[in-house]
C-alpha cells in the first residue's frame, strides 16, 4: 500500500519586497564594500521580482541578535504553519483529531520546544501524536521531509500524516556581514511555508521511489556558520558546477535502483536554488532553457525560500490532480542531492 497525496497547500507572510526595492536598501547598507556596484548587478540576475517577508523592510536597517531574530521565527513560523494546516484540513476534509503523526522541517531557526509541539498546543491537536522535528536538511529539507513523513505513512496504513515545512530566511540578513555569500543570500532567498496530508487512505497521487546521495568532502558546500548575532549563510560558488557534472549521473543511478526509466518521467519538480542552478538542472535533463518553467516562475514570484519552494513548484504544477509521473528534486547541504517520484497516473483529469 503506498501513501497517497490528499493535500497540497503553502502560505506566505505579509510584506512584499520588490527586487528593485531590495537592491536599493543593499546598495545603500553594504556602501562600505569597495566593489558593491560590482555586487549589486547580483539581484537583477536572480531572476527574481519579489519576495514576501516575515518583517518589514525597515526592519533590515536595524541591528537584532539572537533573542530578537528568535522570538521573531518562534512567532511568525507558528503563524504561518497554523494557515498552511488549517488549509490542508479543509482541502482533505479532515478535522484535526484526524491527524496521528505530524513532521515539521525547518533550518532557519532554533525553537524548544520544536514548532510542532507549539503547534499542537496553539491548535489542540491529539496528545497522542506522533511527532518529528527534523532540522538541518537546509534547501534539501522539504523533499527528504515529505519522504519520511511517507515512510511514516506506508509504515502505519490509515494513518493520516501532516507534514510541514516553513523557512523564514528573512531573519538570517546581516547587515553588518560584507561577506559575498551575505550579498549574494539578501539578493535571493525569502520566506514562506508549505504543507502536506499523506495517507494509504484516500484519493491522490502515489508516493513512488524516494532517494538521496551525499557528496565527499562537500561539508562546506552549503550551510550555516554560528556567528554572535545569528546565523552565517555559507555557499560556495562550485554548486552549478556540481549540478553540471554529477545530477544526471546520480539521477540515472536512482532511477536504475528502482527499476524507472527516464522515459517514464512526465514532469518535473526542481527546487530552483537559483538561476545558475536551474540552467545546469535543465541542461542535465536534457530539456530547452526554459523548460522547467514552474522552477522559475516560483523563483521569479517568491524568491529561494529554501525547503519550502520546492513544495510552492509542486503545487503550482498542480500534482494532485495531473495524470502524470513527476519527479520531485532538490539540493541541500551535506552536499546532498534528494530525488521523490510522485505517480498520478491513475488519476482523472480534472
Amino acid at each position: 500500500m503506498h501513501p497517497r497525496l490528499l493535500a497540497l497547500k503553502s502560505a506566505v507572510p505579509p510584506y512584499v519586497i520588490a527586487q528593485s526595492e531590495a537592491a536599493h536598501y543593499a546598495r545603500s547598507l553594504f556602501a562600505q564594500v569597495r566593489d558593491i556596484a560590482r555586487l549589486i548587478p547580483v539581484f537583477e540576475n536572480t531572476g527574481i521580482a519579489r519576495r514576501y517577508s516575515c518583517v518589514p523592510i525597515d526592519w533590515y536597517v536595524g541591528d537584532h541578535g539572537w533573542m530578537d531574530r528568535t522570538k521573531l521565527y518562534v512567532d511568525n513560523a507558528v503563524d504561518l504553519l497554523e494557515s498552511v494546516t488549517r488549509r490542508l484540513l479543509e482541502e482533505a476534509n479532515l478535522k484535526p483529531d484526524d491527524i496521528d503523526s505530524i513532521v515539521a522541517v525547518s533550518t532557519t531557526g532554533v525553537a524548544t520546544p520544536s514548532l510542532d509541539a507549539l503547534l499542537v498546543e496553539r491548535m489542540g491537536l491529539r496528545r497522542d501524536i506522533q511527532r518529528l522535528p527534523i532540522f538541518g536538511l537546509g534547501c534539501a529539507g522539504g523533499l527528504i521531509g515529505l519522504s519520511r513523513a511517507a515512510d511514516i505513512a506506508t509504515a502505519r496504513p490509515g494513518s493520516k500524516v501532516l507534514f510541514l515545512v516553513v523557512e523564514l530566511c528573512a531573519l538570517t540578513f546581516r547587515k553588518n556581514d560584507i561577506s559575498k555569500s551575505n550579498i549574494v543570500a539578501t539578493a535571493l532567498f525569502g520566506d514562506g511555508a508549505a504543507g502536506a496530508i499523506l495517507s494509504t487512505d484516500g484519493e491522490g497521487p502515489e508516493f513512488g521511489a524516494a532517494g538521496e546521495y551525499t557528496w565527499p568532502n562537500s561539508l562546506d558546500v552549503m550551510g550555516w556558520d554560528m556567528a554572535e548575532d545569528g546565523l552565517k549563510a555559507r555557499f560556495a560558488t562550485s554548486i552549478p558546477g556540481l549540478v553540471a557534472s554529477d545530477f544526471r549521473s546520480l539521477l540515472d543511478q536512482f532511477l536504475a535502483r528502482n527499476d524507472i526509466d527516464f522515459s517514464q518521467i512526465d514532469a518535473f519538480a526542481c527546487h530552483p536554488g537559483g538561476a545558475k542552478v536551474l540552467d545546469a538542472l535543465e541542461d542535465s535533463l536534457a530539456l530547452p532553457r526554459g523548460g522547467l518553467q514552474d522552477s522559475r516562475s516560483i523563483l521569479r514570484d517568491y524568491g529561494n525560500m529554501s525547503a519550502v519552494t520546492v513544495l510552492f513548484v509542486a503545487e503550482r504544477m498542480d500534482v494532485r490532480h495531473k495524470p502524470q509521473r513527476t519527479l520531485l528534486t532538490a539540493l541541500g547541504p551535506g552536499f546532498s542531492a534528494a530525488f521523490l517520484m510522485l505517480d498520478g497516473q491513475g488519476l482523472e483529469i480534472k
